[in-house]
Parts: structure tokens; C-alpha cells; sequence
């Protein structure tokens, strides 16, 4: 192994190690602040993040560290979607349109190679879920576009991944990717509606950002389910359990409303104010900007389905 070789391995495997670290005191959602900040290697500042989308540290002599998705913002397009193609793989756009840009050089570099990079995912603005190991398999030059596979690290590491085929290792790759991205456009919508509720419970206030979670008001497996805010409600795990079960309903005018039978039944201080009391009460708290409120046909279905079931 070449020195440059040995030097870039050893960094990516410090990186890594770094976002380990940053994952123990942050939590998966990482402050931008310390992407950009990085890490010292050999008294040498190492970044993981930069202003473009492929990011090359001026450490590492060839090939990029990290790729980045931006982040939603309502009601503001990105400046390009990364899709899933058929195999469930990403597609992630060249660096402008010129295929022998530096960046995108660097990203078939790394398909060549096999070296693993971080993927960047933008939750919200100033927020990143970091995934590794994250391959280029793929580069697309008619589209524009690269093929990204996400692998699960701790297979990455096992000493029997040697073992399997690479038909093997192309169909989990294929299932791990899938996976991540539907669990990261999760995580994005849960950040989005808890940032839109000042991070607290429509229903009680509850600010205890741990116990609080993104209600779905129309189910993402239903056709108008999109992972947007208007289509969710920040609630407490009480009330969003509540709510999907049917306990509680929510009028298209924001108005709560207890199932009868839930109101007739006798069983202690927690019923009486953690749902008996929020009868025919108004929602506590929902956005000012009106794009971020609940659609209020959404909440009609929706509503529908609470009479039907109550």
C-alpha cells in the first residue's frame, strides 16, 4: 500500500471513529458546527462537511470524505432531489454538469477503489444524520448521476462479510439503502413538525423533546401521506398513541374530541388529565405560519375515520 493510500485509510477510519464519538454526546442528529469543525489528524485539522455537496478535506490526497444531501425547508425546493432508482439504490447528482469537474473525478475515484465515504443527510437546516459506510457502485454520465449503496457498519466489520459473495453483498447493500433512506425521511419529518411546535405537545405542551414524537395525520402509506409538516402534528407519546388509536380526535376547526366511551370510564388522575380533560379543548399550540398548520382536509379524513371507529 502506497503511502497516500495508507494516509487516506487511516483517516476515514478516524472519521469515523470521530462521528462514533459525536453520536454518544449529540445523538444521531449532528449539529452542522461540529461536521465543520471535524477533528485533529496528525495535528491537522480534518472537516466533514463544506459549502458544496462532495466534500474533499485538504488532508486526503485524492478522493472526497463525505457527500451531503441538503435539507427540507417548506415550501422551498432543493436545489436537486437525490432519488432511488429501481434497485432501491441512490442516484446522487454530479457536482454542475461537467463530468470531469475535480469533485465528480474524486467520486469515481472512489467507486474504483471501493473506499467507504459518509453520507451527509440534511434533517433540518443545521442538522445532519451521518451514515457510513456509503459506497459509490455506480456513475450515470447521461443522468448526471452517481450510484450511492449505504452498508451497515457493523457487517462492514464482521470477519464473515469476507466470506460472502458479491451477490450477496449487492443485494444488502441494496436492502440496508432502502432501509436507511426510509428511516432518515423519518427522522427528517420528526425534526421538521418538532421544530414547526417549538418542540412541545399540540395537545398538553409537553416540552421534553425524548418523550415527543411526529404524528401522522394521514398515514405515509396513504396517497396523500406526504412527509410534509402540514400533514403532522408534534405530540407526546400519550397523546400520539391516543391519536392513532382512536381515543382522541382532532376536528378540522382544531378542536380535540374524546371518545365517549374513553370519557365514561373511571381510572385514575392519568385518564382524567392526560386525556378526559382535553375534551372539546382547542389544540395548545400549532405553527403561526400557515403553509406549517394542519391541512385542515387532511384532519377532516382523518376525523372521519375517529367517528367511524368511535
Amino acid at each position: 500500500m502506497s503511502s497516500d493510500q495508507d494516509l487516506d485509510t487511516s483517516v476515514r477510519v478516524a472519521a469515523f471513529q470521530f462521528l462514533d464519538a459525536q453520536e454518544q454526546i449529540h445523538g444521531e442528529d449532528l449539529p452542522r458546527s461540529v461536521l465543520a469543525e471535524g477533528f485533529l489528524f496528525r495535528d491537522q485539522r480534518v472537516p466533514l462537511i463544506g459549502p458544496q455537496g462532495i466534500f474533499k478535506p485538504a488532508i486526503l490526497p485524492e478522493m472526497p470524505l463525505s457527500f451531503c444531501t441538503a435539507p427540507v425547508v417548506e415550501g422551498r425546493s432543493r436545489p436537486y432531489e437525490d432519488e432511488q432508482g429501481p434497485d432501491g439504490l441512490i442516484r446522487y447528482r454530479y457536482r454542475g454538469n461537467d463530468p470531469q469537474h475535480r469533485d465528480n473525478v474524486g467520486m469515481r475515484l472512489s467507486m474504483r477503489r471501493g473506499a467507504p465515504l459518509v453520507y451527509l443527510y440534511g434533517l433540518v437546516p443545521s442538522r445532519y444524520a451521518a451514515h457510513r459506510p456509503a459506497y459509490v457502485v455506480g456513475d450515470e454520465p447521461r443522468n448526471l448521476t452517481f450510484v450511492v449503496a449505504l452498508d451497515d457498519q457493523r457487517l462492514v466489520a464482521s470477519p464473515s462479510t469476507d466470506l460472502v459473495s458479491e451477490d450477496v453483498a449487492t443485494g444488502r447493500r441494496a436492502y440496508v439503502t432502502a432501509a436507511v433512506q426510509h428511516r432518515l425521511h423519518q427522522k427528517s419529518f420528526r425534526q421538521r413538525v418538532l421544530r414547526a411546535y417549538k418542540r412541545c405537545c399540540a395537545v398538553c405542551r409537553l416540552r421534553h423533546e425524548e418523550l415527543l414524537e411526529a404524528a401522522h395525520i394521514l398515514p405515509d402509506t396513504h396517497p396523500k401521506g406526504e412527509p410534509v409538516v402540514s400533514n403532522g402534528i408534534s405530540l407526546c407519546k400519550l397523546h400520539h398513541a391516543a391519536f392513532d388509536r382512536h381515543f382522541l380526535g382532532i376536528r378540522p376547526n382544531l378542536i380535540i374530541e374524546v371518545r365517549p366511551d374513553v370519557l365514561d370510564e373511571e381510572d385514575g388522575p392519568m385518564l382524567i388529565h392526560g386525556l378526559q380533560d382535553c375534551h372539546l379543548k382547542s389544540l395548545a399550540y400549532v405553527p403561526r405560519e400557515k403553509k406549517l398548520q394542519p391541512n385542515p382536509d387532511s384532519l377532516q379524513e382523518r376525523y372521519e375515520l375517529f367517528l367511524r371507529t368511535a
